[in-house]
């Protein structure tokens, strides 16, 4: 081969290698540029996540979009601010909240809520759960749910308490009487006593009672009353009474152990006894004197205390007679007697008198009718008590 051959093919592979180096360098220039332009044309986004913030640039057009290129495992309890249909703007933030589990109880009857929220006032208005002021929770409303993922309710109810004398309505949740006692700041004294027992458990419309007991020792003077002595007296009309001796009560000291219930009291017992006056018994004199009426047909008395009376009559047989006479005397034992009833205070029982048209007799009888100057002579029959009818006479009394 000729030096001008060799020249000749060395210059044409040396121009081929030159081609192809600069479609290299071409290929990579075109390249870096493809590459620089494909990364300088996304979008800034800053991604919150779990707590942590990370700038991503990305080509997604959509939150939704966006969100599938980062391998992101979202529940349909999560929460993706903004939402996922949101077209992607350059440094635009999205916030994703990943939900937990909660696990709530209400008087033990568990039920479980996927929520993005924390605090327990909210967790539970989300899950449609009602409390009022009065239900017990384990966790305070405005705090955040604990470690755990648990809130547990205990729903009030109402019931009556009644205290000693005072009755109210109260709200409890469900727990033992004692419990109950002691949230409500009620002390029991030693005598005190409940209704339940302290270990009972407490149910709605329950009605709980203590017993407020007081015990006391009460000294006390009080009156003792006197005897009454009765004597017979021979001087005195049968039926009249006279005062002997006046009576007069006694005092008396007496210990007294004494047990309240709510004030009131239900036991009280004497102890002790001391005689501070004896009492006086009163003596009372009785009569048994009986007079014994006889006929006298003497006439008029020229002494006497002489006045008027209105007289009536009457038999032994008068309708609700019993046939004795106030003084004592059987009126129908004897047809003969003459007797009167008067009105003690005008005419005492046990006188002698003189009636104007009836003669000496003897005031032995009272009757109900018989008030003042008036005065009812005994007959025998009632036509005589008819014939002698209603009169104004004249009247000596004579002793």
């Amino acid at each position: 081969m000729s030096k001008q051959t060799m020249k000749s093919q060395f210059l044409g592979s040396l121009r081929s290698k030159q081609t192809g180096v600069r479609i290299l360098s071409l290929v990579l220039f075109v390249t870096v540029i493809a590459f620089v332009l494909y990364h300088g044309t996304k979008n800034p986004v800053m991604l919150e996540a779990n707590g942590e913030t990370t700038k991503v640039y990305t080509h997604a057009t959509t939150v939704e979009e966006f969100i599938e290129t980062q391998d992101l495992d979202i529940s349909q309890y999560d929460k993706v601010t903004p939402s996922l249909s949101t077209e992607i703007d350059s440094g635009m933030s999205i916030h994703w909240e990943q939900a937990k589990e909660i696990v709530i109880s209400v008087d033990g009857n568990q039920s479980k809520v996927w929520t993005t929220e924390n605090v327990v006032k909210n967790i539970l208005e989300e899950a449609n759960i009602e409390v009022t002021k009065h239900d017990l929770i384990s966790q305070s409303l405005d705090t955040e749910v604990g470690a755990d993922n648990k809130i547990d309710i205990q729903k009030a109810f109402q019931l009556t308490l009644v205290d000693g004398l005072e009755k109210r309505q109260v709200w409890s949740t469900s727990t033992t009487v004692a419990n109950f006692l002691k949230q409500q700041e009620i002390q029991l004294a030693e005598s005190d006593r409940v209704d339940k027992n302290l270990e009972d458990v407490i149910t709605p419309n329950d009605k709980i009672a203590v017993v407020r007991v007081e015990k006391v020792t009460d000294v006390v003077e009080e009156s003792v009353d006197f005897a009454v002595e009765k004597k017979n007296d021979s001087s005195l009309m049968k039926g009249n009474e006279k005062v002997v001796t006046e009576g007069k009560k006694g005092k008396v000291e007496r210990t007294y152990n004494i047990v309240k219930e709510n004030g009131k009291v239900v036991s009280k017992e004497i102890v002790a006894e001391n005689v501070v006056e004896k009492p006086t018994t009163k003596v009372v004199a009785v009569g048994t004197k009986v007079v014994t009426a006889s006929v006298s047909r003497s006439a008029e008395p020229a002494t006497g205390k002489e006045f008027y009376v209105e007289a009536t009559a009457y038999t032994p047989y008068c309708t609700g007679c019993s046939g004795i006479s106030a003084a004592g005397v059987n009126l129908r034992a004897n047809s003969d007697l003459k007797l009167v009833a008067v009105d003690p205070s005008v005419i005492p029982l046990g006188t002698k008198v003189w009636v104007e048209g009836y003669g000496y007799a003897v005031a032995g009888d009272t009757g109900g009718a018989i008030k003042g100057n008036k005065i009812d002579i005994l007959v025998q029959t009632k036509a005589q008590a008819n014939s002698w009818g209603r009169k104004k006479v004249r009247i000596k009394v004579l002793n």
